[in-house]
């Protein structure tokens, strides 16, 4: 256990609008003052922009030194959210809707089509390509190991989840 560092903190629960609350760079100090090594982060327009990640890995290093310049490490990108916004039951739409981008509340099938690309883009953007297992994970040709590696992984997230990846094997940054 040699390899194991911490403690870490999950930061949605602080997410707020006044500072040390507002933005990575003030919750990663906030975090490094209280004596944490680690800060697992939510995917939050508010804290990382998804889409400019997946596209940059320039945006990602200046990210990532964001956080340890304040002595801290990402050890996690929370996809908790959209993770639930996958598969919502018709009953749950109005609570749910609070959870999604502003553009697509009012709309189920937006909602989930939105939560499937955000979904696609923590899970394929280069934050975490230095991580040997992902790019051993990506540079798989074998779609029928790809996939039996993915679902190990996911053997933690919620069944329905593991089922949309099952739908769809060919996950890509498109």
């Amino acid at each position: 256990m040699k390899t194991i560092k911490g403690p870490a903190i999950y930061l949605a629960q602080f997410l707020g609008v006044d500072p040390p609350f507002d933005n990575l760079a003030h919750l990663a100090q906030w975090a490094a003052g209280l004596g944490f090594k680690g800060i697992q982060v939510p995917v939050t327009a508010q804290l990382i922009d998804l889409e400019q990640a997946a596209a940059s890995q320039t945006y990602c290093d200046d990210w990532l030194g964001v956080a340890a310049d304040a002595g801290v490490s990402v050890t996690e990108l929370a996809t908790h959210l959209q993770g639930q916004l996958v598969a919502v039951h018709p009953a749950y739409d109005l609570l749910f809707d609070g959870f999604a981008a502003p553009h697509v509340r009012g709309n189920p099938q937006a909602r989930t089509e939105w939560a499937i690309a955000q979904l696609k883009l923590a899970f394929f953007q280069p934050l975490y390509l230095d991580n040997i297992r992902a790019r051993r994970f990506l540079q798989r040709r074998d779609r029928g190991v790809e996939v039996a590696v993915l679902l190990k992984q996911a053997r933690k997230l919620r069944p329905k989840l593991a089922f949309f990846l099952l739908r769809h094997r060919s996950l890509d940054r498109a």
